[in-house]
């Protein structure tokens, strides 16, 4: 049985024990569009532990099996999207393709790279979701090509009210199998940072494009 708390949890700790997730709410990241964050996330980190990226691939195919049953394809979103997803295609012994961010700029000009049976139910793979914006311009080309998008799974969502509006107005379901406010609880008890800073780090999740202008940032871009 999928044990959705417990999965979240250790997550949460895999992703701060290796940094892939790093926390400085005094001393904000920058995303590529201006908006100040307390939290950088680079799930590709993962790859490079091999007990950590085997949990994720088995967690998501699990948590695929869970929320949509059975389907005929994974697809990758590119670039970070396309290794966990074909980790998770080779899980569950199904075929893969990805999603290019635009088209191929020589050759066939493709958008989708793979060979899949039109009509065939495809589950999404990202490693983030942040806004959903990038996630779902892969969603719609998958829908344009003739694909039934079943739904799209993640390793973790910042859990921002514009990403749920996005997946709902998109009329695309999604899981993921973290998110910050388990992130948040996990690194609280853990002591990741000093208590003085966990309402801070709150506040970013309710107002993330207001939250921190006054405060000295770090530059990094972010999607």
């Amino acid at each position: 049985m999928y044990n959705k708390s417990e999965i979240e949890q250790k997550i949460a700790e895999f992703l701060l024990q290796i940094k892939a997730i790093k926390l400085q709410p005094t001393n904000p990241f920058t995303w590529a569009s201006g908006w100040k964050s307390p939290i950088y996330c680079d799930n590709r980190i993962t790859l490079s532990y091999p007990a950590i990226r085997t949990y994720i691939r088995q967690k998501l195919s699990e948590l695929i099996q869970e929320e949509f049953g059975s389907v005929g394809a994974i697809a990758g979103v590119a670039t970070a999207g396309i290794p966990q997803g074909a980790l998770v295609a080779q899980e569950l012994g199904l075929p893969f393709i990805y999603v290019r961010s635009k088209p191929k700029e020589h050759g066939t000009q493709s958008l989708i790279e793979g060979e899949i049976n039109e009509g065939q139910r495809v589950v999404v793979i990202e490693d983030l979701i942040s806004t959903g914006k990038s996630s779902l311009q892969a969603v719609q080309a998958l829908r344009d090509a003739g694909y039934e998008v079943a739904g799209l799974v993640a390793i973790f969502s910042y859990g921002l009210d514009v990403s749920v509006e996005n997946f709902q107005q998109a009329k695309c379901r999604f899981a993921t199998l973290s998110n910050y406010s388990a992130l948040l609880a996990y690194a609280a008890e853990h002591h990741f940072f000093p208590a003085t800073d966990l309402q801070l780090l709150e506040e970013w999740r309710k107002n993330p494009s207001t939250w921190g202008k006054q405060l000295t940032n770090t530059t990094h871009d972010h999607i």
